[in-house]
């Protein structure tokens, strides 16, 4: 297992970085242990106590793991690698990085860094001996395969360094990257702990042998079936791991090609500052505002009506509102914020309920269609908040404090009581109101979500954001009896089904089950985009802002479509119902070119044409090319990388969801809409940031 190559398709039979990882993480706690002060600042009455400085050196998974938990128990983290690449994972974990002003790689073969030249070596040495005397606490974690741990910490070093300070090799084992260190022993050099421990991970008995189990299990169902194995030797990951096959010796493996090594000696230079052009940087910017701004004005000319305005502005300020929201989310909430976007796009739903009609049970194909995708949004909204206080309910401790979120009952029941009255007493504006009530209640779910404090009363104001939406759409339709009746049942049995679903779960299928939701609100955006083809057909003809509401019908179908396929593909991927490794079709860019080619000509038939049954059969082929390009794009991604991918379509279904508000002249749909696409896009784009040392792995 230890022979499993280091590259990305491997990463989740990695045993390596999963015993990296856990290695880091108890060698922050065993500095902890030693340490004699606080790892966060306080002021208190008796006095104000500074934050622990800790350097870390390395920045592989044992070394990232390190920063991550020094970080969230307070103290102020730097850390330094040979890497260039390291930096941007290492600041994604709140450390500062620290550099050194020579041009020369650290980058080696499978994921570690190389050994530098002994210019390189004396420049970190410098490094080491100024942060020594600054920091309390120095964890190193640099290795190099085949050779002896290198040396970075020497013993004037540790002299030099405060009283009471501790140290934590964790490369103790293959000789220590401390000059003082004692390899499986805890001692004090010169009031300097020093922590040399070797069997860091078996500390976490529970937890390495969890992640170990995970480890191996998933390598041997890469390479079975159900009923058999099979040995295929082009595999690079098994050939790499294998060691012995019907008594023949297949060790070592042939060196892979791209790691090729070569002889030449290090060249070390010193960077020269590049010159910036601040005349073309600001130009460049200035561009930038003249393209948005113009695209403005051509907006205004080309507006059919003062609705498209209003809806455009709404557009774009909800658009900058769930930009700027997201951005300080935690890395541990990325999941739970995935899962209450999901969610509260099935406000889906408000497309369905404003079609349906009929009486008890819809009388043609439009409210047929309708009902349907009111009924499968409601799934996806019951069980999506459910997963969402699941995941929430993971970092809950038996010691925290009881947290009463039933009493923000109380002010959903005097939002909505008080929308009821006022709708009851004829206030003409009460509706429009209650919908800025519900999207700021969404606004506040999505920044509830990126802070661990806030979390659970983010998924509070998010149910009571889609509730109240809901509502104000049926005070807004104030539906006869009958009708009022079929929505109940849809809701009330969509409902039903989500949170039996969502309860019945096991706690490790949650994210794969976020994904199987996501599928819904895709196939729910599809559905509503052509009842309202088929509702709002007669008025084309006629209507002023028609192309505006075919535009957003296509584009709202299509996008709905990749949102579905893409959604089932990736939670067939997490679930294990299909293979992790990425599916590469030959000449899978044409075919994903050639998809697309189809979707613009449907789209242009699809205007050239104004009969029904053209636009019906367009929309109905883009549905279907739509799909086969989610499976297509979806499919050639590994499993690992699902939760970025769901995330990314979380972004595509809150644009079809801005569609659906365009068309229906909806601000609720524009405005959630808004706020999930653009804020979907900035999780997914924080996510690959945070995640990136896993996908090099």
């Amino acid at each position: 297992m230890d022979c499993v190559p280091r590259i990305s398709r491997a990463q989740v039979y990695d045993a390596l970085s999963s015993m990296a990882n856990i290695a880091g993480y108890r060698a922050v706690i065993e500095a902890a242990g030693h340490f004699g002060r606080f790892f966060a600042g306080q002021i208190t009455a008796a006095g104000k106590v500074p934050p622990a400085k800790v350097l870390i050196i390395g920045g592989g998974v044992a070394g990232l793991s390190a920063c991550g938990q020094a970080r969230n128990m307070g103290a102020i983290v730097r850390a330094f690698d040979t890497r260039a690449a390291v930096k941007e994972q290492v600041e994604s974990m709140g450390a500062e990085f620290l550099t050194i002003k020579m041009d020369e790689s650290g980058e080696g073969a499978g994921g570690y860094a190389k050994e530098m030249s002994p210019e390189f070596i004396k420049a970190e040495h410098d490094l080491f001996a100024k942060q020594a005397k600054e920091v309390d606490i120095i964890i190193t974690t640099a290795l190099i395969p085949g050779i002896k741990a290198p040396l970075l910490v020497l013993k004037e070093h540790i002299e030099s360094m405060k009283p009471g300070s501790v140290v934590v090799d964790l490369a103790a084992e293959s000789g220590g990257n401390i000059e003082t260190t004692r390899p499986g022993e805890i001692y004090t050099y010169n009031d300097v702990v020093h922590i040399g421990l070797t069997d860091l991970p078996s500390r976490l008995p529970t937890q390495s042998s969890t992640l170990y189990a995970n480890n191996v299990s998933k390598f041997l169902l890469s390479i079975g079936e159900k009923d058999h194995f099979y040995i295929n030797l082009d595999d690079e990951v098994v050939r790499g791991s294998i060691i012995l096959q019907n008594g023949k010796n297949l060790w070592p493996p042939p060196p892979p090609k791209h790691h090729a090594t070569t002889t030449k000696a290090p060249v070390v230079k010193k960077i020269e500052p590049k010159a910036v052009d601040h005349f073309r940087e600001t130009m460049k910017s200035a561009m930038i505002y003249s393209g948005g701004l113009g695209s403005l004005v051509v907006l205004g000319a080309v507006a059919p009506n003062p609705a498209f305005t209003t809806m455009a502005t709404t557009l774009s300020l909800a658009g900058i509102v769930g930009y700027h929201t997201v951005w300080s989310v935690t890395p541990a909430l990325h999941s739970p914020l995935m899962s209450v976007t999901n969610a509260i796009s099935g406000i889906t739903a408000v497309g369905g309920l404003l079609q349906m009609g009929g009486g008890l049970y819809p009388s043609n194909s439009v409210e047929a269609l309708a009902a349907t995708a009111a009924f499968i949004s409601f799934i996806n909204i019951s069980g999506g908040f459910l997963v969402t206080q699941r995941m929430l309910d993971m970092f809950k401790r038996p010691t925290d404090p009881p947290e009463h979120m039933y009493l923000y009952g109380i002010p959903a029941a005097a939002f909505v009581g008080g929308y009821i009255y006022a709708m009851a007493k004829g206030y003409p504006e009460i509706h429009q109101m209650a919908y800025l009530g519900s999207s700021l209640c969404c606004v506040g779910a999505l920044g509830g979500l990126s802070n661990q404090k806030t979390s659970r009363l983010g998924n509070s104001l998010g149910i009571i954001g889609v509730g109240s939406g809901l509502v104000a759409t049926l005070g807004m339709m104030n539906p006869s009896a009958e009708v009022l009746t079929q929505m109940a049942a849809a809701a009330i049995g969509g409902s039903a089904i989500g949170t039996v679903i969502a309860k019945k779960i096991e706690i490790t299928d949650l994210p794969q089950l976020v994904a199987a939701f996501h599928s819904l609100v895709g196939a729910a955006a599809v559905l509503t985009c052509l009842a309202t083809y088929v509702h709002d057909f007669p008025s084309f003809a006629t209507a002023t802002d028609a192309n505006v509401i075919k535009t957003a019908l296509f584009l709202g179908t299509f996008i709905g479509g990749v949102t579905f396929s893409g959604s089932l593909i990736a939670y067939g991927k997490l679930q294990g119902l299909l293979k992790s490794s990425p599916m590469l079709l030959p000449g899978r860019h044409a075919l994903n070119a050639a998809l697309l080619a189809g979707n613009v000509g449907a789209m242009a038939y699809y205007f050239l044409d104004p009969s029904m049954a053209v636009g019906l059969s367009m929309l109905g082929t883009t549905t279907a090319l739509s799909c086969a390009m989610g499976v297509t794009l979806t499919s050639a991604i590994g499993g690992a990388d699902m939760p970025v991918v769901i995330t990314v379509l979380n972004s595509y279904s809150g644009w079809a969801l801005c569609a659906e508000g365009f068309m229906l002249n909806n601000n609720l749909m524009t405005v959630v809409g808004a706020l999930i696409g653009s804020s979907g896009a900035i999780l997914s784009y924080i996510m690959c940031k945070t995640y990136v040392v896993f996908l090099r792995r």
